[in-house]
């Protein structure tokens, strides 16, 4: 049983964990004690950056690509191996491919299916077994204000992050009685890399329809991750948290 009093000593694998939303994740975490693996897919220089600069914290880099099977059973095999159990699970990773239904492809469709929800799958249903056996586990899938509203040309994108919905609960009633809470956070536009690349003109049209008037922060995401992930968070489970500055009610 995972000590209930606080997270130290606790484990947290963060998908995209190098930066954006989820390099915030992983350093709420470490604020609380929390050793940190963060997982990333291709881009080795920034994950030895990551890794430089939280050096005196603990924490591990783990390269896979999440939309494989074998690489999330290789990633939470080296997870365990260095510390020993896992207690938290955070699927951040994701990625975009858009493109209008009539123009995108099978192969377009499927990568971003694979990715964004496949992968939350089959690394849930990898550290399942361990959660089990401590009787503790905390399993925070991030999806995305598109899952709710649909998004124009982002039909393989917004059926994967609405499906994250539905992993979401089911799992959440499966393990409900065994210690473990499975809960998602839906992001609305943040400030990340992904945002950087939008049009000036077209980031504009988005701020005036967000109530709030603003983007919001990768840090206001990670609080509320922080919070799901708390010991004492335990009576919350197959519930799903908006942080979209009432882009959507």
């Amino acid at each position: 049983m995972a000590d209930m009093a606080d997270m130290n000593g606790q484990v947290a694998l963060v998908t995209g964990g190098i930066r954006g939303i989820g390099m915030a994740i992983c350093e709420r975490l470490m604020n609380r004690g929390v050793r940190v693996a963060a997982g990333y897919s291709s881009n080795a220089e920034a994950a030895r950056q990551f890794a430089d600069k939280y050096a005196d914290r603990g924490v591990s880099i783990h390269q896979g690509n999440i939309g494989r099977h074998d690489d999330c059973g290789r990633v939470i095999d080296e997870v365990l191996s260095q510390y020993g159990h896992l207690d938290i699970l955070v699927n951040n990773a994701g990625i975009t491919v858009d493109k209008t239904v009539r123009r995108m492809s099978w192969q377009e469709w499927d990568h971003v299916i694979h990715v964004n929800l496949s992968g939350a799958f089959y690394l849930s249903q990898g550290v399942l077994q361990t959660m089990l056996d401590r009787g503790y586990g905390r399993i925070i899938n991030i999806s995305s204000v598109i899952g709710s509203s649909g998004g124009f040309g982002q039909a393989n994108y917004a059926s994967a992050k609405s499906g994250l919905f539905g992993l979401t609960m089911s799992l959440a009633l499966e393990t409900a009685a065994k210690g473990i809470t499975v809960n998602a956070v839906t992001p609305g536009y943040i400030t990340t890399d992904m945002t950087a690349a939008v049009p000036a003109d077209v980031m504009d049209k988005l701020i005036a329809n967000i109530p709030v008037g603003r983007l919001g922060e990768p840090n206001e995401v990670a609080r509320v991750v922080e919070f799901l992930a708390d010991p004492e968070s335990s009576y919350i489970t197959g519930q799903v948290y908006p942080v979209n500055g009432g882009l959507y009610m």
